[in-house]
């Protein structure tokens, strides 16, 4: 990120009589907000539709630890992610919380571990990490879901500061078998010849070679290691958490599943090999429709990559040439989590990305195969997403009208941020922008409910119908905080939901692609595994079909390339679909859906 001399001088570190700690600038807070951004203010009234948080009434009792002692270690900020999935395969969205611990954390007693919450199906959850297998004590970030040894039930890889874990799920037990997978992680070297275990960060699942079997793609923040820890400061006196600036950069990874249990590593031969990556997202999607899976990685200070799959075991990067890698000044962001999804009848994908606070979040939009451009003043993104540090954010249809809307989770890495800027803030408030069909994303955070006005400290997000009624409810984790599950209470248009299941090994129909007609809107939604930040949503398909009473000419294009006519399917039903076979099965909501 460029600076100016006078800002960074307000903010350059003074280390004298700090034995062993190296001076460097902390980021620049105190740079002026951005000009040239101009909005138009928002003039139309989005639906009220109401979220209430019930995660401690539902049983949901947890808190994230940072491990955080006073030393202000650059991890402490960063965690932690969350999943959405149903381990147990009994219908229901269970609750996946990733944890961290302290930093002395003694080999025997007491530490602080993941959670996994069962989904009891009458609005309660039970704590079922110790029979589960996967209430490990790590210091973790994210959590990425999909069956990659197609056995029909769902797997699991967390990402650590330290040996990542591939919990094999084995009818509802989990065991790490990262190690024997050959996808435990890899270590660095520094100047000292001491090794550390890279930083890992969001992962992704991805069928990059279309061989039915899903890959791993495990992007990298930066090479941090307690003892390389650098002393930043806001007053020149007391340490403030560091951010990327000063600390080389990391690789992302990528593992090919070879189909019988394991994987090899084919970062360098399949071109991902970025050694100067500050990944902290990544977003799945076939952006030129050739059938091949692409993958969009955002860099925090450095420029956002886009790997374009050309089908031949090969990525091209091209983040400069489509036009996400910088802002539109020419400047790399801070790029945290990033979402992929089509918002109009017209197949154009958009991107969005969340950014550093003064650093508004990013709107890229299709302008052809290649091209994007950010397109979130227009879409009046700018001038609300200015003061918030957006960490995981997810495309939703949280009204059920049709169109993707956006929600994202805010919250800052220093809590001691607002005596710097006073008009920004460490807790943050949460914010849904409503889709109107005219190009805008409204904010419509304020008529949304008691769950979107209370400030938090957000990082992970993930989205679900965790209480199966036809709508999309929203889980948040927060930094050394407990979580949020907040519950879509409409009003709320009607949902024709499909559950797909490909022909083994692509049991998780990754990169299938669901299509409908409404009315004469068309719709278009793709299973993908990744994006938000350190997270991972449901993969059932939710088409929005407002007042009507069903969606017609629904189509699935599989994996394969197969295409399959699904035809008239009436609203307010959940559709398995297999592979083949069509309509397998199909389960009511379970709460009638009242129409917006």
């Amino acid at each position: 990120m460029k600076r100016s001399l006078a800002c960074s001088a307000l903010v350059l570190l003074l280390s004298c009589g700090r034995s062993g700690q190296t001076a460097v600038a902390a980021r620049d807070y105190a740079q002026p907000t951005p000009a040239g951004y101009a909005t138009v203010p928002a003039d139309v009234a989005g639906p009220r539709t109401r979220f209430t948080e019930v995660a401690a009434a539902s049983g949901i009792q947890f808190r994230h630890q940072t491990g955080a002692v006073g030393a202000k270690l650059m991890p402490e900020t960063m965690g932690s992610g969350c999943a959405l999935f149903d381990y147990d395969g009994d219908g229901w969205l269970d609750v996946f919380l990733v944890n961290s611990r302290q930093w002395d954390a003694p080999g025997a007693g007491e530490r602080p571990r993941c959670a996994l919450f069962r989904n009891q199906g009458n609005g309660r959850f039970a704590d079922v990490s110790g029979p589960s297998g996967l209430g490990v004590s790590v210091y973790g970030m994210g959590a990425a879901v999909a069956d990659y040894d197609a056995d029909g039930d769902p797997d699991l890889y967390l990402t650590c500061l330290g040996r990542n874990l591939l919990m094999r799920n084995d009818r509802g037990r989990f065991t790490d078998v990262a190690a024997a997978a050959g996808v435990a992680g890899s270590e660095w070297t520094d100047d000292a010849g001491r090794t550390h275990p890279e930083w890992s960060t969001t992962a992704a699942w991805v069928d990059y070679d279309r061989d039915g079997w899903p890959d791993l793609f495990v992007s990298h923040y930066v090479r941090w290691s307690p003892q390389s820890d650098l002393f930043t400061t806001l007053d020149g006196s007391a340490k403030s958490y560091a951010t990327p600036q000063p600390y080389p950069g990391s690789s992302c990874r990528l593992y090919r599943n070879r189909g019988d249990g394991s994987f090899v590593e084919v970062t360098r031969a399949a071109g991902i090999e970025t050694a100067d990556a500050k990944a902290l997202g990544v977003a799945v999607a076939d952006l030129d429709r050739d059938g091949w899976s692409d993958l969009v990685v955002t860099n925090d200070t450095q420029p956002n990559l886009l790997f374009h799959n050309r089908g031949d075991g090969r990525f091209e990067e091209r983040g400069l040439a489509s036009g996400i890698a910088y802002d539109d000044a020419g400047r790399a962001r801070a790029g945290m989590g990033v979402d992929a999804a089509v918002l109009a009848g017209d197949g154009h994908w958009s991107i969005a990305i969340g950014n550093f606070s003064r650093e508004p979040v990013s709107l890229y939009q299709q302008v052809n195969e290649r091209a994007f451009v950010d397109g979130a003043g227009k879409a009046r993104l700018v001038q609300a997403t200015l003061p918030s540090l957006t960490f995981g954010l997810r495309f939703v249809d949280f009204d059920l009208d049709g169109r993707q809307d956006l929600v994202l989770a805010n919250g800052h890495i220093e809590p001691t941020i607002n005596r710097v800027q006073k008009e920004i803030q460490y807790a943050q408030l949460p914010q849904l922008f409503w889709n109107d069909g005219q190009g805008h994303l409204l904010d419509v955070t304020a008529t949304s409910g008691p769950a979107f006005a209370e400030p938090l400290v957000a990082r992970g997000l993930a989205v679900g119908d965790v209480d199966r009624d036809g709508d999309l409810d929203i889980l948040l984790t927060t930094n050394g905080g407990p979580p949020r599950l907040l519950r879509n209470e409409g009003p709320t248009g009607r949902a024709v939901a499909l559950r797909l299941h490909g022909r083994p090994p692509a049991t998780d129909a990754l990169a299938a692609v669901v299509s409908a007609r409404v009315g004469d809107q068309r719709q278009e939604q793709t299973v993908y595994r990744g994006s938000s930040y350190l997270s991972h949503s449901a993969t059932s398909v939710y088409l929005g079909v407002g007042v009507a009473t069903a969606a017609d000419d629904v189509s699935v294009r599989w994996p394969d390339g197969t295409v399959e006519e699904l035809g008239h399917l009436a609203a307010g039903t959940l559709y398995d679909v297999s592979q083949g076979r069509g309509v397998s099965g199909r389960q009511a909501f379970t709460v009638a859906v009242a129409s917006r």
